[in-house]
């Protein structure tokens, strides 16, 4: 039935709670970058401490992310792993606060570190979570789904910290009111770990309480050494994952006085066009996730993103147009790279290892941003923001360049990733009734060498003895007693 534990009803349920699953990891994740100059004055940063919010919440992820995935494939499973990781997005925002109010800057990056933890690792579960429920069923337009939602807390963010920070400064002062400010930004973790536990119990009723996992047989166990064996094709996609995001995300981070400096906007106006991308992100996503699922094509989406970004990045290096312009662009852009990009690693990928291969996606594109972010504070800090979109520019024509690379490989070989939806599900059909077959004269074989152990191992005569010889030899089978009458 359709609110069966399987149905319709169900399911839509789960995918309502799957969005915002992240929803306050993502709002809380930019509370640094739309209070980036109140941080910088209350605190007394440069820009290039300031950009060790970001680097510190990436750079546990670049091993502890994977580690995240690879936890939800083997130990804990995806719903107590998925409510752990969102516990720990909430303590890590608490501690983030705490240090704000004790004047601490190292208790700020530490609260960072925690929620990077959690944060990323959530991430993981959360695309793990709609591959479980989603694979074959509009599983691009669900990612886009979710990253939409995701993108409406990035953008709330920005729209709202700015005046909530006003709002609290008529009671608290400097560092006190941002440390108050933080801890109410909290309470959106609150409303992410809620969402786990109730995805947790949506997740045992419908499945079966596997844990939620996909079954594995006893050949089919994860392994963390499983990634030597990973595809070509997989860490193509991590490559460009890696060089997209480094010129989306820092440049959010340190957008904020971008706009200001250059296109003389106030604060809030800076954090409106800073939020701009994120608003065209969390209409666009779910649109563009549909139009993937309908044609296919996920490489050639994927190239044709990364052009756009760096035609946006272009015209907000080098003109004066309005900036609302590049950032549509720049968000149109972005969602439908997330939306073909990140499910085609399900298509690589086997079902039992998919917490470990996002998890190792994500694990790297942390050592990109942690690293990228922290050399993009130092640029700006000696070269100005010119320098700096230049560097953002130098990293998209690598994610272009890898987009050919893994385009001339697809080609080469099952060609799956570029295919349309028809030649897809051909394929897949194709590729179950060849593995049918395959089985099937396996078994075939097997039970022949059961059958002819058994004749070895019985007792046998001189003569059958012969008489098997010659026939392996092609000899016909010569009867006993001729045999004797021809000696």
């Amino acid at each position: 039935g359709i609110c069966s534990p399987r149905g319709r009803c169900i399911r839509y349920l789960a995918l309502f709670f799957m969005c915002f699953l992240g929803f306050g990891s993502y709002f809380c994740f930019d509370n640094p970058g739309a209070l980036q100059d109140l941080i910088t004055k209350d605190m007394m940063l440069s820009t290039t401490q300031f950009s060790y919010l970001y680097s510190f919440y990436s750079w546990p992820n670049t091993i502890l992310c994977f580690v995240g995935g690879f936890l939800i494939d083997r130990i804990f499973g995806i719903r107590i792993g998925t409510v752990l990781y969102a516990l720990i997005v909430f303590i890590g925002q608490l501690i983030f606060a705490l240090g704000s109010l004790l004047d601490s800057f190292n208790v700020m990056l530490l609260g960072r570190l925690v929620f990077g933890i959690g944060g990323e690792s959530l991430a993981v579960a959360q695309n793990y979570y709609a591959v479980l429920w989603f694979k074959g069923r509009e599983l691009n337009m669900i990612f886009g789904l979710q990253l939409s939602f995701a993108r409406v807390g990035s953008a709330v963010n920005f729209i709202t910290m700015g005046h909530l920070y006003d709002l609290i400064n008529q009671y608290f002062k400097g560092r006190e009111a941002l440390g108050v400010t933080l801890l109410v930004a909290s309470i959106t973790c609150v409303i992410s770990f809620l969402c786990a536990l109730f995805l947790a119990c949506l997740d045992f009723k419908a499945r079966s309480g596997d844990n939620g996992e996909a079954k594995k047989s006893n050949k089919e166990v994860v392994s963390i050494t499983d990634m030597k064996d990973f595809s070509p094709a997989f860490w193509l996609i991590t490559v460009i994952c890696v060089a997209y995001y480094i010129a989306i995300f820092p440049f959010i981070a340190l957008g904020k006085v971008f706009f200001i400096r250059k296109f003389g906007f106030s604060s809030s106006e800076a954090n409106f066009a800073n939020s701009f991308l994120y608003l065209i992100s969390a209409v666009a996503s779910p649109i563009l996730g549909l139009l993937v699922d309908k044609t296919g094509w996920n490489i050639f989406w994927v190239f044709v993103s990364t052009l756009c970004t760096i035609g946006a990045h272009l015209l907000l290096t080098f003109t004066f147009l309005n900036p609302f312009i590049a950032m549509a662009i720049l968000g149109l852009a972005y969602s439908m790279c997330a939306s073909s990009l990140w499910p085609m690693i399900s298509l690589v990928i086997p079902d039992y290892q998919l917490g470990t291969a996002y998890g190792i996606a994500q694990a790297l594109q942390n050592l990109g941003l942690a690293v990228a972010t922290m050399l993009a504070g130092m640029v700006v800090d000696s070269g100005g923001y010119l320098l700096l979109e230049m560097f953002f520019l130098a990293w998209l024509f690598v994610s272009l360049m890898a987009s050919l690379i893994m385009w001339i490989y697809d080609i080469r070989t099952t060609g799956i990733l570029n295919m349309t939806v028809a030649q897809r599900t051909a394929y897949e059909n194709s590729k179950a009734t060849s593995n049918e077959d395959t089985e099937s004269l396996l078994r075939r074989q097997s039970v022949n060498e059961t059958e002819e152990c058994e004749e070895v191992t019985q007792p046998q005569t001189v003569d059958q003895i012969r008489n098997r010889y010659l026939s392996r030899v092609g000899q016909m089978n010569v009867p006993g007693h001729l045999v004797r009458a021809l000696r």
